[in-house]
């Protein structure tokens, strides 16, 4: 029988800091560019929001993986926190100033989701288009 292997999904582990979302944006940049998708400004969006979220409602360090479907070949995004809260969309206000970032997240991307770690924690996920 022959071995397959899946090929090793790059992974940025980030202190929960305010420098984390800029670092988060420049390696999702730096893997879209490696795979010669020009327009990263969704990717960049999507890791920028789901990573700020970890650090202001996660706990501990934040980890970004970024790889593409293996099926259809879309990017697709995951940030894990050792938080145990879901992320909630909630009603539009438009005098508030935040509380945004999920339904501008929803309204970009092909699909997205939670799923708990089994250490604790979740991972939200995104699949762009």
């Amino acid at each position: 029988m022959a071995a397959s292997f899946a090929p090793e999904i790059p992974t940025l582990v980030l202190e929960p800091t305010e420098r984390a979302p800029g670092i988060a944006r420049r390696f999702v940049g730096a893997r879209f560019a490696g795979w010669g998708i020009a327009d990263d400004h969704v990717g960049r969006l999507v890791v920028s929001e789901l990573v700020t979220n970890g650090l202001l409602h996660g706990a501990g360090p934040i980890v970004v993986r970024v790889y593409r479907d293996e099926r259809k070949g879309h990017p697709v995004i995951e940030v894990w926190d050792g938080g145990e809260g879901r992320p909630v969309v909630r009603s539009e206000d438009r005098g508030a100033e935040a509380g945004r970032g999920l339904v501008l997240l929803a309204a970009t991307v092909r699909a997205w989701g939670v799923r708990p770690l089994n250490e604790g924690g979740k991972i939200i996920w995104a699949a762009l288009y």
